[in-house]
């Protein structure tokens, strides 16, 4: 914390589980649970982690999650997993929101498009005036999702927050639950391997779409 100039922080994420040295994961969130109980950080919680490995991980220890961010927008809503974190009383949260991953890589014309062109989603932004980011982000909110999407722009910035004077109805959130082609764009979890993640990367072709990677 010396280093960040700080006291302590609000949050501190373990970013990915190791399904095959799970007991380096519980090490880890040992070392996670003495930050918290020393005061230097205010929560702590997973990335990335699935029903199993967030059932062992609460198992075998003293202190569960306060969240867990995984991956997740309309392509990819992640029904098992926000069940399992609210059946532990884990908040979820949703990184690339928008469906960052799937929008910057889809260099396969066969894949999963980009959400922000999703005729549903577009069809309900034209009823309330708003943009298509809007309404994914207003879906997150309506779903009982912490969502965090990222841009660098200010108009963005001042649009992803514009979310708090419209509701979508029930049927507005079943319609785009129903796009869900449970196609995962970043890295699976249940055989992650930091090296080759890396070396994808490294290897994409990134272009300014938009920057709501997060």
């Amino acid at each position: 914390m010396l280093k960040l100039g700080l006291h302590y922080l609000d949050l501190y994420l373990l970013h990915f589980p190791l399904p095959r040295e799970f007991e380096s994961t519980l090490a880890a969130w040992r070392a996670f649970e003495k930050l918290l109980a020393d005061g230097r950080v205010r929560a702590i919680g997973v990335c990335n982690f699935n029903p199993d490995h967030l059932a062992s991980l609460i198992e075998r220890s003293e202190v569960a999650p306060t969240l867990n961010q995984v991956e997740l927008h309309p392509y990819f809503v992640q029904e098992s997993v926000r069940a399992a974190n609210a059946k532990h009383g884990v908040l979820t949260q949703g990184w690339s929101p928008i469906g960052g991953i799937k929008r910057y890589w889809a260099t396969d014309p066969n894949a999963v498009h980009d959400p922000l062109h999703d005729p549903v989603i577009g069809g309900i932004a034209e009823k309330y005036g708003k943009t298509a980011a809007q309404v994914i982000l207003r879906w997150h909110i309506e779903r009982g999702v912490s969502a965090i999407p990222k841009s660098s722009r200010d108009e963005r910035l001042a649009e992803n927050i514009d979310v708090f004077d419209f509701q979508l109805t029930p049927e507005e959130v079943s319609a785009i639950d129903a796009l869900d082609c449970n196609e995962r764009g970043g890295p699976d979890p249940e055989v992650h391997d930091l090296g080759a993640m890396r070396e994808r990367i490294a290897a994409q072709p990134w272009t300014d779409v938009r920057e709501d990677v997060a």
